[in-house]
């Protein structure tokens, strides 16, 4: 049986924020050690049927940027609970929320600009 596995590495400032997050996969393409400023696991407890969260960002994490972040986590969510149930409908309801939220970040972000 192949094992794959997936580490995270958090350095936190004296008040426990994240100020630096690494991650590594045996599977990464790009092999060693890489930086990023979000990480958010959801894992799926069977035994209590709910779910388990970890959100984690760093202080350098830009607004804007945990906005698309969240909205292209949700996209994802929506193509993976179509292949996982097939159930189009809430695929595509979860879809729509995302393009909507979408363009008011669009808009958001060129007022910011102005």
């Amino acid at each position: 049986m192949k094992k794959s596995d997936i580490h995270f590495s958090v350095e936190l400032d004296n008040q426990n924020i994240p100020e630096k997050i690494f991650w590594e996969a045996t599977d990464n393409p790009n092999e060693g050690i890489n930086d990023t400023r979000a990480i958010a696991i959801a894992v799926w407890d069977h035994y209590h049927r709910g779910t388990l969260k970890i959100d984690l960002w760093t202080k350098d994490m830009e607004v804007f940027d945990m906005k698309r972040f969240y909205i292209e986590i949700m996209s994802g969510i929506a193509d993976t609970l179509l292949t996982a149930t097939n159930d189009k409908k809430m695929a595509d309801s979860i879809e729509g929320l995302c393009q909507n939220l979408s363009k008011n970040l669009e808009e958001e972000m060129k007022a910011a600009q102005q």
